[in-house]
């Protein structure tokens, strides 16, 4: 995708974030993969300190297709998780799709670059879909660079 400048998250995190999305194809498992975002983040600088803490570099693993991981009941749980609780815990095992990706236009942006009509397979929404469904204005803060 192009690059956009987007208000930190949560709110007063820190300084604008730079996200973007890339679509990958590639023979490795999930975890693999996972394990993968997480061996280029710490060869960029990125130490975890705190739950979305200030940080060099964020590669977060978004979906794999239309796999649901662990299981549809877990990540229905994780995705009706309430912000304050979202900002303490962390799940123990990988989820897929990300549990909030269709709320993030900081994610939705990028990916709609990418991966316009990926539909995800819990909400039957395409990335188009779930953008448009968004606040204008949370959408109106993203600027491509």
């Amino acid at each position: 995708s192009r690059f956009y400048v987007t208000p930190a998250f949560p709110a007063g995190a820190g300084p604008d974030f730079v996200n973007a999305c890339v679509a990958v194809e590639s023979d490795l498992s999930p975890a693999e993969m996972l394990a993968l975002c997480h061996r280029i983040e710490a060869d960029l600088g990125r130490v975890r300190k705190e739950r979305w803490g200030q940080r060099v570099i964020d590669v977060d693993l978004l979906a794999c297709g239309d796999r649901v991981l662990p299981d549809g009941e877990t990540l229905r749980r994780w995705m009706a998780l309430p912000l304050a609780r979202q900002m303490k815990e962390a799940p123990g095992e990988l989820i897929l799709p990300h549990p909030r990706l269709h709320e993030r236009g900081f994610v939705l942006v990028p990916l709609a670059d990418v991966a316009p009509d990926w539909v995800h397979p819990v909400l039957g929404r395409s990335v188009a879909q779930m953008l448009a469904a968004l606040a204008p204005e949370e959408i109106a803060a993203i600027r491509p660079i």
